[in-house]
């Protein structure tokens, strides 16, 4: 039986606010240890000309609503752009990105399930992890391949 038994709730004013690896803000809205594992929730907050490198999910399925800005997405073989209202959901166990390409901050609301993922987030900004190393070892923890965990031999557990 789920341990997700009471409400989630995130009030403007009193989120969790962390970063992403490429140093944008990014604030917290659901963990899976609040929702018994079921999924994560984020709001980012991404710069023009920013976004992620190219990663690897081995547990999650993530699903994006861009709100402002217009964003460029890669999956696997696939190339597309996602203006504001476009919903984008990425499978688990292929390499994707995206980048803000607009001229403005860009704002995506994020989810993953089962929940996990959102977790590096707040160790990233809890360690004050500063280098492509340091986070590449929280990632390859929650199973998050990309070129540096390649790179550094880092094995998810």
């Amino acid at each position: 039986m789920s341990s997700f038994r009471s409400a989630v709730v995130s009030l403007p004013g009193k989120e969790r606010v962390a970063r992403t690896p490429f140093g944008a803000r990014i604030v917290i809205h659901a963990t899976a240890k609040e929702t018994g594992g079921a999924f994560g929730m984020w709001e980012t907050f991404t710069p023009p000309g920013h976004g992620p490198a190219p990663h690897t999910h081995t547990r999650e399925t993530e699903v994006f609503r861009v709100i402002h800005g217009l964003y460029r997405f890669q999956c696997g073989d696939e190339e597309f752009d996602a203006p504001a209202g476009s919903v984008v959901v990425l499978p688990p166990h292929v390499r994707h990105s995206w980048r803000n390409i607009s001229d403005e901050p860009g704002q995506m609301f994020g989810m993953v399930t089962p929940g996990g993922c959102e977790q590096m987030f707040i160790d990233i900004e809890a360690s004050g992890a500063d280098t492509a190393a340091k986070i590449a070892v929280i990632e390859a923890r929650l199973g998050i391949i990309n070129d540096m965990t390649l790179a550094l031999g880092l094995k998810s557990p």
